[in-house]
């Protein structure tokens, strides 16, 4: 078997960052292959920087790996100099631990973060010399799953998968994995695909693209999706696959010594988890919704885990994430605690995810002891009646007493997130962007110069482009046109005039395709390989993004990306996504998007009763963190 890390020597000096594809980090895990049953091979769509940041892949790699009979290494995609030399000199793709090629593994996974890795996807496999379509893959070639946020609408990318995991990695990931060991093994290590799909989507939270069928009308619109009937079996797959959930963070697996990578990256810190999920309930969140119910680590669980964090890594910052940390029921003592215990060695702690409506001059103070890390809010909207729409649940009083706190804390430098497109948006919504922004400036100013401090509060205004996601209430609703998003920014960048705010937006053109994929359907599986024999790859990334390779590639397939973009569903319609069950009631995503065209907001039910949306309760044996009184 090659070690094509060593093929690979010869060229190093040619390429940039060749510590992108050495491997050998402080924590690696190289196991003996012939002592496991399993070998899965872990790929990551975008380059290593951003891909060794990513806490699913620490997690994963730990819970695969603590695991005798099962082995996970990595892959990330090769940069484009790194690519023309594998093409050249006919070097497949390989792990970084083993330098083995992908077909060597018995499965590899993708993590779909990010509509815009799909072509990433797509150059990975090619690169792998793995049939791009599974019905065109034998038993002989590797199994190819995929997991992760995207994977709650994977549809545009199902003609490519044989599996997809819907739920919690880790603990869906080693019991996919056993079950392959398992039938190799009665196989005298051979594979039967058909066979193994079907023993795959007995599992719970495991879908199998290819035992379903969905059926368009005349119009070309979705009318049902059914089940097939499993190889090997006379029963037809699951009408309907479920999400598979943790039920306790406490006992939920956890890398204490998780790699250190030997370059910069993306996120070079220690990262401790301190909650999963959120019962905000902002409209557009698609996280907020897939990710329910709430689970707490307990506070004495998170200190011990940032010691362990402390011992084995070399890091000084320490990030507790979450998708809201300041909502942790603990929080403000887990931040004095942790301050208190490494204080002494200059580790400093950020919290990447506060609440306008939860933050505090104690908790601000006892993070700056060591080192001032940045803050950001994200109030979305520039007016409260749109605030409302979105059920953001802060005010702007609120967001403003909290700039008055940071600023008196000794922060002068804020980054607000915005977005523009949302639903039932007018220009006076634009405007109040621009206006609330200079209320930020001239509130935290006015603070600074009250403590006699030189200088003014700087502003960085982040703008996006709403993009409608599968699973949240504005799920039916179309996107903006590109016309409409350009004239919208235009109008910003002339109504921000004050050089103390710095305004930032999102290009159109990548966010209708977002939204394209994020709600497509397998028809789109065409489009993604045009595009990527169009040469498009790394398409998130500025430089690297080829608009009219895309525009192309939609074009060859008889498509047209603004209509997709733009298209509004019924409410009774078909979805692409229908079949596949994250928790949350059909009915409870409707009511909310009512509740939202009355501008009427809807209590966290952590603190002011169950909302209803079907998550928690006796049915799911799951549990509220927080108050729960009417589970």
């Amino acid at each position: 078997m090659n070690n094509w890390k060593l093929e690979i020597d010869p060229y190093l000096n040619d390429i940039s960052k060749p510590q992108r594809y050495l491997g050998g980090e402080l924590n690696e895990i190289v196991k003996d292959w012939t002592a496991v049953r399993c070998r899965f091979l872990f790929a990551f769509p975008d380059v290593y920087e951003v891909g060794m940041s990513h806490l699913g892949l620490q997690i994963l790699y730990e819970a695969v790996n603590k695991t005798p009979d099962l082995l996970m290494e990595r892959t990330f995609a090769p940069w484009t100099d790194m690519e023309a030399v594998m093409r050249q000199h006919e070097i497949p793709l390989f792990g970084l631990e083993s330098g083995r090629e992908v077909q060597a593994y018995d499965c590899i996974g993708f993590t779909l973060q990010h509509e815009m890795s799909y072509t990433n996807i797509l150059n990975m496999l090619d690169l792998g010399g793995v049939p791009l379509l599974a019905e065109e893959r034998s038993n002989e070639d590797v199994l190819v799953i995929a997991g992760g946020p995207c994977a709650s609408n994977a549809e545009p990318l199902a003609p490519f998968l044989d599996a997809i995991l819907l739920g919690e990695g880790e603990l869906l990931l080693p019991r996919l994995l056993q079950v392959i060991g398992a039938h190799k093994a009665l196989r005298q290590g051979r594979m039967e695909r058909s066979i193994l799909l079907g023993e795959l989507a007995a599992l719970p939270g495991i879908y199998v693209p290819s035992f379903y069928q969905p059926i368009y009308d005349g119009s070309g619109d979705l009318t049902a999706i059914l089940p097939l009937e499993m190889p090997g079996t006379t029963q037809k797959a699951p009408a309907m696959i479920k999400k598979a959930r943790l039920r306790d963070l406490d006992e939920a697996c956890f890398p204490a010594a998780p790699l250190v990578p030997y370059i910069e990256v993306v996120h070079d810190r220690m990262m401790l988890e301190i909650l999963r999920g959120c019962t905000r309930g902002c409209r557009f969140c698609q996280a907020g919704m897939i990710y329910r119910p709430v689970r707490e680590r307990s506070c004495e669980t998170l200190l011990r885990q940032a010691s362990e964090l402390k011992k084995n890594t070399g890091h000084n910052e320490i990030s507790l994430t979450s998708l809201s940390s300041s909502d942790h029921t603990c929080i403000k003592e887990l931040v004095h605690t942790l301050m208190e215990n490494f204080e002494g060695e200059q580790i400093s702690v950020s919290l990447p995810s506060l609440r306008a409506n939860h933050f505090s001059v104690e908790l601000a103070n006892e993070i700056q002891k060591v080192r001032k890390t940045g803050f950001t809010f994200a109030p979305e909207a520039g007016t409260q009646r749109l605030r409302d729409v979105i059920n953001k649940g802060v005010t702007e009083e609120a967001l403003l007493q909290t700039i008055e706190s940071a600023v008196q804390a000794g922060w002068s430098q804020v980054k607000l997130y915005f977005m523009v497109g949302l639903p039932t948006e007018t220009m006076d919504d634009v405007d109040g962007i621009a206006a609330l922004c200079e209320k930020v400036v001239r509130r935290g100013t006015q603070i600074m110069k009250e403590n006699r401090r030189y200088g003014s509060l700087k502003v960085t205004a982040s703008v996006s482009n709403f993009v409608p996601k599968a699973h949240t209430p504005f799920q039916w609703g179309g996107q903006d046109t590109q016309e409409i998003f350009k004239a919208k920014h235009a109008y910003l960048r002339q109504r921000i005039r004050d050089r103390r705010i710095s305004y930032h937006y999102h290009d159109p053109y990548t966010s209708m395709l977002e939204a394209v994929f994020a709600r497509g359907d397998r028809r789109l599986a065409n489009v993604l390989i045009k595009a990527f024999q169009n040469g498009c790859r790394f398409d998130s990334w500025t430089e690297q993004f080829k608009g009219t390779a895309w525009k192309e590639a939609f074009e060859a397939s008889e498509m047209d990306m603004q209509a997709l973009a733009a298209k509004n569903f019924e409410l009774s319609a078909v979805l692409p996504w229908s079949h596949l069950d994250y928790g949350i009631d059909p009915d409870f995503l409707k009511r909310e998007y009512a509740l939202a065209m009355k501008e009427t907001i809807t209590p966290d039910c952590r603190y002011h009763g169950c909302s209803r949306c079907g998550v928690c309760g006796p049915e799911s044996g799951l549990v509220l963190a927080g108050k729960a009184e009417d589970q």
